[in-house]
């Protein structure tokens, strides 16, 4: 769920969509925009604090054959919603070996290869301090 969330923007309907017909699914919960509270912790280990609120888009839906699938996005995202409420949904059935591979596996490699792009870029900035020993003690 969390990759899933995570994804930019028509990704995952884009990668669903040419993977497969979108199956037919009655709404449990149509997308809804609303917000949520973030929580921080002061220097990751701190005591947590009310950080904002962001926006959310969530929804649920039920496949022909019962299945429910469940989408929290950030933003104001209902597409994006409603496609990984079908990827959540088609996981817990007999397509989740085809569904991983096809839309999940291609969201991870492309999510760690922007994490490891943000680390390059944060690394670069690093810098490194030292103290040089004056001889006067």
């Amino acid at each position: 769920m969390s990759l899933l969330a995570k994804a930019p923007e028509g990704r995952v309907a884009q990668l669903l969509d040419a993977t497969m017909k979108r199956p037919d699914f009655s709404w449990l919960r149509a997308p809804e925009v609303g917000s949520t509270m973030v929580r921080g912790r002061a220097g990751a280990t701190g005591a947590s604090f009310n950080l904002g609120e962001i926006t959310v888009t969530r929804c649920a839906l039920k496949l022909s054959d019962g299945t429910i699938g469940h989408a929290y996005v950030q933003g104001r995202r209902k597409a994006d919603a409603e496609a990984a409420a079908l990827v959540d949904a088609l996981m817990q059935t007999d397509l989740e070996p085809s569904i991983q591979q096809a839309v999940l596996d291609p969201l991870n490699t492309e999510h760690a290869a922007h994490k490891k792009t943000r680390a390059q870029k944060a690394a670069a900035t690093k810098v490194e301090f030292f103290t040089m020993v004056r001889g006067e003690d």
